[in-house]
């Protein structure tokens, strides 16, 4: 880009962002994707007084994804943020325990656990945003296609000379950073009729570990919808498209503690807990918990299945919600550990979305009001 198309790019971020619109849907309307957006405000580009003025001030980090989120640690506590096209999943904790082999990472904490699958992380960058409230800083990751994969905001709490040290360790202020249109997309299905479907059930129900699934999925070339698909009947069951309002209303009312997994390719994050305060706004549902938070297009869910796999320890029961392209957008377990059984109240619970509506799903999900989460 020219420096005039720059400067008009910057220029018209800030006042769709004025006038309320998150950074993600603010980068759409200029038809570009959000790490579009970020590098384009990288500090290197701006002259000192274009920078002065700018809502944003970017600077492009190394890539050194685990050195970065290891040294997170010593921040102390932050929002960690993983998000797809229809929810978000809010986090706020320490990162610890952060390890790779290759190209997969974990972070392992009390608050704090992802599973990171870093092929798809292609850029990063400190991101400061000057706003009403003051500076807020942030660690903001991208896949090539400019698509958020992770984000670290800072909270009250956070020590600000500790990221700055951490952000000196890792700035690559020279580094160009690019992105290719488009987004990643999964592979489209098979066909039912080449699946192996006998061989599939058979498969299934030798598991000894849910982590089996993933391997049993690329090794009969199905996708994991389809496989739903397939198995209905035998180890899934359709629940009505409104089940996770009611599952997340009764968890809140009995105090069950569940797992929410909500993930996209270059990242999974999971809350393991209690949740207590569920809010219906608009279109959205929402966990909105102190330490935790969750926003589901619940319009968006064009598919909702019950799933049971066997273990070792039992079977192990899932809700999982599916958009209208097939994609996942969020899973949710009854709160387990390896070596224990889940537990039989969320067992129960899951069991009980089968065969009707809930009562208090007849209403559409969300009823009033609007939200805007962090981006």
């Amino acid at each position: 880009m020219t420096k005039t198309s720059l400067n008009h790019l910057r220029s018209s971020f800030a006042e769709l962002r004025a006038q309320g619109l998150r950074a993600r849907d603010a980068a759409a309307r200029l038809k570009l994707s959000e790490g579009e957006v970020l590098a384009a405000h990288a500090v290197s580009q701006m002259s000192p007084q274009a920078g002065a003025d700018s809502l944003l001030a970017t600077v492009p980090l190394n890539g050194d994804w685990v050195a970065i989120l290891q040294g997170l640690e010593a921040v102390g506590p932050v929002m960690a943020l993983t998000r797809n096209e229809h929810i978000v999943h809010e986090k706020v904790g320490v990162y610890r325990n952060v390890s790779a082999r290759g190209p997969v990472g974990l972070a392992i904490g009390p608050e704090i656990d992802l599973r990171l699958f870093l092929n798809h992380w292609h850029a990063g960058f400190h991101v400061v945003e000057r706003t009403d409230k003051g500076e807020q800083h942030s660690l903001q990751f991208f896949d090539r296609h400019g698509q958020a994969v992770h984000k670290v905001h800072a909270r009250a709490q956070t020590s600000l000379i500790a990221l700055e040290d951490l952000v000196q360790r890792h700035a690559d202020p020279a580094r160009e950073v690019s992105f290719t249109p488009g987004r990643v997309t999964p592979p489209t299905d098979r066909p039912d009729s080449e699946i192996d479907c006998l061989g599939l059930g058979e498969a299934w129900s030798a598991m000894h570990d849910t982590h089996e699934f993933f391997e049993l999925l690329k090794r009969f070339q199905v996708g994991r919808r389809q496989a739903l698909r397939l198995m209905e009947g035998v180890h899934t069951r359709r629940t009505p498209l409104l089940a996770v309002d009611w599952l997340l209303n009764e968890a809140a009312t009995s105090g069950l503690p569940i797992m929410v997994f909500v993930g996209n390719p270059g990242c999974i994050q999971i809350h393991t807990g209690a949740v207590q305060r569920i809010e219906p706004m608009g279109p959205w549902l929402n966990v909105l918990d102190e330490g935790f938070n969750l926003h589901l297009r619940g319009d968006a869910v064009h598919e909702s299945w019950l799933v049971s796999k066997p273990t070792d320890d039992g079977p192990v029961t899932s809700i999982e919600l599916f958009d209208e392209s097939g994609e996942l957008i969020a899973m949710f377990f009854g709160e387990r550990k390896p070596g224990k059984p889940e537990l039989p109240a969320w067992r129960e619970l899951a069991h009980s979305l089968v065969g009707g509506t809930p009562p208090n799903t007849q209403r559409p999900l969300g009823s009033a009001g609007s939200h805007k989460e962090a981006a």
